[in-house]
C-alpha cells in the first residue's frame, strides 16, 4: 500500500497541512455538537479518541449521527461547537480540506458516488489527480486496485452497467487509491453478499496492519465484531463501548 507520490506537507495560506509521511493519525473529537437548520441535533457533545492504526466500528440506529461523525472526520462538515482533531491538527484549521482529503483520507459513501458518466477505471483514478502521478500510472493503479476488489475485466463498464454490489467495490477500489493514512467507511457491506463482505473487512484489515487507522459505520454487528473496538451511538451521543 506505499505511495510514493505524495504532495508537500506546507499550507499556501501558512496553516500546516497534516504531515503525510507521520504514518496513521489519531483522531480526537473535543464536545463536539452539530445542529443543523430547524435545529435538527446531529451530535450532542461527543468527546471519543481513536488510537493511530486502530480499526474501529461506529454503530447505532438510523439516525444516531453515525454518518454526520464521519463527515466530521472526514472535513466534508464542520462542528457547531467543539473540536475535531486528526493528527493533532485541528481540522478548522485546513486551508484547502478537500487537499487533506485527497492525500490523508480515503472515503467510502454510503451510496457509492461514482460519476456515472465515467468508467470504472476513471472513478478510481480521480482521487489520483494532483498527486503527481503520470496517466499511465494512474491507469495502472486503477487497474491493481479493481482486480484486488475482484472487478479485473470490468475496468470499462460504466456504473449502470455494474450490480449495487460491484458500484461499492469500485468505491472501495477508488478510496483505496493514495494509500490512505486514515479510511472512512459508511456502511461499506451493506450492499454486498457474506462471500464479499468478507473479502472487504479483510482489505480493511490488511489497510490497518499497513499502518491506516480505519473507522466504519455499520448498523450490522457481526460485520463490527470484525473490527478492534465497537463505538456505540444513540441520539448524537456516544453511550457505550466494546473491545473486540
Amino acid at each position: 500500500m506505499s505511495d510514493t507520490a505524495r504532495t508537500s506537507t506546507s499550507d499556501p495560506a501558512g496553516v500546516p497541512a497534516l504531515d503525510p509521511t507521520s504514518g496513521a493519525p489519531s483522531v480526537v473529537l473535543e464536545e463536539v455538537t452539530r445542529v443543523y437548520p430547524g435545529k435538527v441535533v446531529a451530535l450532542a457533545g461527543v468527546t471519543l479518541t481513536i488510537e493511530p492504526g486502530t480499526f474501529v466500528a461506529v454503530t447505532g440506529p438510523s439516525g444516531c449521527g453515525k454518518t454526520t461523525l464521519l463527515h466530521l472526520v472526514a472535513g466534508i462538515d464542520t462542528p457547531t461547537t467543539g473540536r475535531v482533531l486528526v493528527g493533532g491538527t485541528d481540522l478548522a484549521t485546513l486551508h484547502d480540506p478537500s487537499r487533506y482529503r485527497r492525500d490523508q483520507v480515503g472515503l467510502v459513501f454510503q451510496l457509492h458516488q461514482l460519476l456515472p458518466r465515467l468508467s470504472a477505471r476513471a472513478n478510481v483514478e480521480l482521487p489520483m489527480f494532483g498527486t503527481g502521478r503520470s496517466s499511465g500510472e494512474r491507469r495502472h493503479r486503477a487497474d491493481e486496485l479493481l482486480a484486488l476488489v475482484d472487478l479485473a475485466g470490468r475496468e470499462d463498464r460504466l456504473p449502470v452497467q455494474l450490480s449495487g454490489g460491484e458500484r461499492q467495490r469500485v468505491a472501495i477500489a477508488r478510496a483505496l487509491a493514495n494509500s490512505p493514512h486514515l479510511l472512512l467507511a459508511d456502511e461499506p457491506t451493506g450492499s454486498l453478499d457474506s462471500v464479499a463482505t468478507n473479502r472487504v473487512l479483510d482489505m480493511f484489515r490488511e489497510v490497518q496492519q499497513h499502518g491506516a487507522t480505519v473507522i466504519m459505520v455499520t448498523h450490522e454487528h457481526d460485520v463490527a465484531a470484525r473490527s478492534d473496538r465497537v463505538v456505540e451511538m444513540c441520539d448524537g451521543r456516544v453511550v457505550g463501548e466494546t473491545a473486540v
